[in-house]
């Protein structure tokens, strides 16, 4: 008996240039919208940022914390240069996953997928590899 996997999206948010409360309150409305789905996968773009200040930290923060409760997770992707100084300073790379890449985080979220199907399967099925992989669709 084989079980399809149909892939959880992936929902990619662009980050603004700068944040204000109305801006926050916005982009946190938004992400809420786009978290419907079980164990929500969110990209953040932060190409955009011209700085990463205090603002900019609390909104990242309250956006892991809204994926965390519902068991999801949030990526970051194509911090700018200058931007990226404050994670060398901070704890903030221990909470997040950063990639160079919108779709390299994106990836990464489908090959934690597949390596989950992969170690499920070997534990209790055998199927051989063309099997597996025609029934997940990336």
């Amino acid at each position: 008996m084989f079980m399809t996997h149909r892939p959880l999206p992936v929902a990619v948010l662009q980050l603004p240039h700068t944040f204000n409360a109305e801006r926050h309150k916005i982009f946190l409305c938004d992400l809420e919208n786009r978290m419907d789905a079980i164990r929500p996968r969110v990209v953040l773009d932060c190409s955009n940022l011209r700085d990463l200040g205090s603002p900019t930290i609390h909104l990242l923060l309250c956006c892991l914390e809204e994926a965390m409760k519902r068991n999801g997770d949030i990526r970051l992707a194509a911090i700018p240069p200058g931007a990226s100084m404050i994670f060398d300073f901070s704890d903030l790379y221990g909470l997040f996953e950063i990639f160079d890449t919108v779709s390299g985080a994106v990836d990464s979220f489908r090959q934690v997928a597949l390596d989950g199907i992969v170690q499920k399967n070997a534990a209790g099925t055998s199927h051989s590899n063309g099997d597996l992989l025609s029934e997940v669709a990336l």
